[in-house]
């Protein structure tokens, strides 16, 4: 039995030995620096400033595009005004009354008895013959007289002469300075306030 006992102590020493080595403190290279904090940090506070100055643009962008398209809708209010302005002189220029007046103020009269042209062959059909003076029409209406039940009747109305406080002056004056009849008296000159 004194074999096993130094095969045991082989195995210890040699566990031992392992672990010695395993213990022995070894020089590890050094690990790379951390990233500076400065650069990081500039790096966002950039960002950040892009994004307002960016945020800042558009919105001064977006004012300057409403304003532009309300100025554009007020010309285009102007333009419509304008338009219907312009069709209105045209429909009274083109009013069949006012081109008779114009007509009549150069000298023209409505012929009695016109002469009319085919276009397809070129035939005049009818005899033409010239317009008189007799044959001038007067193209304006007689005005419409006003009715009398539109014209109400005059009515005198008699302001009497002086302010409301020089009546009243006046009333104390005649009554004395008796207060109960000035007061019933003007009465009827108090207005709600």
């Amino acid at each position: 039995m004194s074999t096993p006992l130094p095969q045991s102590r082989v195995r210890v020493q040699r566990i031992a030995e392992a672990a010695v080595e395993r213990a022995r403190l070894r020089v590890v290279p050094r690990l790379s620096p951390s990233a500076p904090r400065v650069p990081f940090v500039t790096l966002v506070s950039a960002l950040l400033l892009a994004g307002v100055v960016g945020l800042l643009m558009f919105n001064t962008h977006m004012q300057q595009n409403s304003f532009a398209a309300t100025e554009l809708e007020q010309r285009a209010s102007e333009l419509t005004s304008r338009q219907q302005t312009l069709q209105m002189e045209l429909e009274e220029l083109r009013n069949p009354q006012r081109v008779a007046e114009q007509a009549q103020s150069l000298g023209m009269v409505p012929s009695a008895h016109p002469a009319f042209l085919r276009i397809t062959d070129g035939k005049v059909l009818g005899a033409a013959t010239p317009a008189t003076p007799a044959d001038r029409t007067d193209v304006r209406p007689p005005a419409a007289e006003r009715p009398k039940s539109l014209t109400p009747e005059q009515i005198p109305v008699r302001i009497p002469a002086g302010t409301r406080s020089e009546r009243r002056a006046e009333a104390k004056k005649q009554n004395g300075s008796g207060r109960n009849e000035s007061s019933t008296n003007n009465q009827g000159d108090r207005s709600p306030r």
